[in-house]
């Protein structure tokens, strides 16, 4: 990935530019979910732990809201 530094641009609006664009491309993120090997159990473990906090949430915003 490359910026190109336009003209009088300072460095700092350079490096801005460039997390911007790392972050929108989710290279950072990618890099981090791979960094130590999680077994493709604990992946589903996960995801449904995800999905039960959702749920969640969910439930207590509406027992909540009627209030």
């Amino acid at each position: 990935m490359t910026v190109e530094l336009r003209t009088g641009e300072s460095f700092e609006s350079l490096l801005k530019r460039f997390r911007k664009e790392v972050t929108k491309t989710g290279v950072l993120s990618a890099y981090r979910r791979r960094q130590w090997f999680v077994s493709k159990s604990e992946q589903r473990r996960r995801e449904r732990q995800k999905a039960a906090r959702k749920l969640m949430r969910k439930m207590w915003k509406q027992t909540s809201g009627r209030e």
